[in-house]
């Protein structure tokens, strides 16, 4: 490669300096070349070559039978270019925690009684809700209930065409100190007792609060409310309860 030297700035240099300033700016190149190359190879897989659980090579070196080894009989350390052998293990991701979903939930207040199904994350980036107004979601990628830690989050439609008025258009109406029970996939029930009631709107909506999964454990609630809004097709509001286990 040749340096960018204008016509001018080569009659001010020397034959051999310009030479030389070539010959550096390939090596510069050539640098540069072998760092990007280097910052764009994947990181180094901590597993041994053979597999899990295979053996870790006990040195970088050339095969039994190549010129590399052919040329030294010395023994690795009496050689110039021995390197140390470095220990490696094969990585194993900690088991993760089990998970006991919920099922079903009571509030025997507002006389709610309803299924609970596992649900994620809408197109939409929203988070998902049954169809059916009468089975609630629970949030998968948050706590579930009875977690040491967290919100678990339940929310479902306050009513559908598939089901008209479903039980959580009493959620509001569920007084402080209430009792409400979630049972698990296991038949564990986990009681909470209800610690609010609130109706916000959606635009003002504290999404990080309700999905919080490093805080206190809570339940929390969440339907809709407020005036139907035909033009969006959604209710302006939310109406959230949140409660704390009880024993705890």
């Amino acid at each position: 490669m040749r340096p960018d030297l204008t016509q001018h700035q080569r009659g001010h240099l020397p034959r051999r300096a310009v030479r030389v300033a070539r010959g550096a700016v390939a090596v510069a190149v050539v640098g540069t070349l072998v760092g990007v190359a280097s910052a764009c190879s994947p990181a180094a897989d901590v597993t041994p070559a053979g597999g899990a659980g295979a053996p870790a090579p006990a040195r970088a070196g050339a095969e039994p039978g190549t010129a590399a080894s052919a040329r030294s009989s010395a023994p690795p350390s009496a050689r110039p270019d021995a390197r140390p052998s470095v220990p490696v293990r094969t990585a194993t991701p900690p088991p993760r925690p089990r998970v006991d979903p919920p099922v079903a939930l009571r509030i025997a207040e507002g006389d709610i009684a309803m299924a609970v199904v596992p649900v994620g994350v809408a197109p939409d980036g929203t988070m998902e809700l049954p169809a059916a107004a009468d089975v609630a979601g629970w949030y998968r990628y948050g706590p579930a209930p009875g977690q040491p830690s967290g919100n678990a989050v339940l929310a479902a439609h306050v009513d559908s065409a598939v089901t008209g008025l479903g039980p959580l258009v009493a959620l509001r109406d569920v007084r402080e100190a209430s009792r409400l029970t979630v049972t698990t996939a296991s038949g564990r029930d986990v009681v909470y007792s209800v610690t609010g009631v609130e109706q916000v709107p959606k635009t003002d909506a504290p999404l990080r609060s309700w999905f919080d999964r490093t805080g206190p454990a809570q339940l929390v609630v969440i339907t809709c409310g407020g005036a139907w809004d035909a033009e969006i097709g959604h209710y302006s509001d939310n109406v959230v309860l949140t409660a704390e286990p009880v024993g705890r």
